[in-house]
């Protein structure tokens, strides 16, 4: 299961910020979860709560924004969020687009003490 790798490294990520702002506690996780991420979110939480014992997020909550896929078509410049995972524009039908969001993990913010 990867999402413990992807933990992993979120912590670290989040131990540099923590100490970069001379932040002895974090109180709240905030990650953004493109759908096509790859990521399971249901996973990655319960990766997260167990690798948060003993560290500076110890008693943070986490909280999962989900983002939807976000589309932009190279031929009519219309730009969809999909309901369904269909690599096509919702207004002229074309397969010529480019995906703006949605395929992506981000840290989004951090409350720190």
């Amino acid at each position: 299961m990867h999402e413990y790798s992807v933990v992993q490294a979120l912590l670290e990520q989040i131990e540099d910020v923590a100490k970069e702002n001379e932040a002895t506690k974090v109180t709240k996780v905030v990650v953004k979860i493109g759908v096509m991420s790859g990521i399971e979110a249901h996973l990655l939480e319960i990766a997260f709560n167990t690798f948060k014992e003993k560290t500076i997020c110890h008693n943070a909550s986490f909280v999962m924004n989900i983002q939807p896929l976000c589309i932009e078509c190279q031929e009519c410049k219309s730009v969809s969020v999909l309901e369904k995972i269909h690599y096509c524009c919702q207004k002229c039908k074309s397969t010529n687009i480019k995906v703006n969001d949605g395929e992506d993990m981000f840290l989004m913010s951090l409350e720190m003490e």
